[in-house]
């Protein structure tokens, strides 16, 4: 969740081409991020990337570590994670969210798109902005 949403959701590339790709990728979710058609990925590119994972599971467990029985309860993991970070960036937009760690991830996340948006990538949860210092904007 923190690796693509910082390194490749919010890359800046220099060709315009690439710019506009990337912006229809993430960028009008961020122009736009109360709409409610524009939070997740659609289903062609989710199944892409699915296939993209699940062959990269395949070599490093399958065949690099020789443990080909761990793919799929992997890549089951991965999907299930996949679906809580869904559920939740959903939730951080369009419900309100009740107790401690629902408001708090839902400041975090509100604060990532109307205050800083180069900062505060973790959406389901805020521990690699701690470890990775994207956590406070650096004075």
């Amino acid at each position: 969740e923190y690796l693509l949403h910082r390194f490749f959701f919010h890359y800046h590339p220099s060709d315009p081409a690439y710019e506009r790709i990337f912006f229809l990728f993430h960028g009008v979710h961020h122009a736009q991020p109360q709409d409610k058609t524009r939070l997740v990925m659609p289903p062609p590119v989710s199944i892409i990337l699915a296939g993209i994972f699940y062959a990269l599971f395949y070599v490093v467990i399958g065949l690099l570590l020789k443990a080909p029985l761990w793919v799929n309860p992997v890549m089951a993991g991965f999907v299930l994670g996949y679906l809580f970070y869904d559920l939740t960036h959903y939730a951080t937009h369009h419900f309100p969210m009740r107790g401690p760690i629902g408001k708090y991830l839902k400041r975090h996340h509100m604060q990532h798109h109307y205050k800083s948006p180069d900062i505060r990538f973790g959406v389901s949860s805020p521990l690699w902005d701690l470890v990775f210092r994207t956590m406070e904007e650096q004075k």
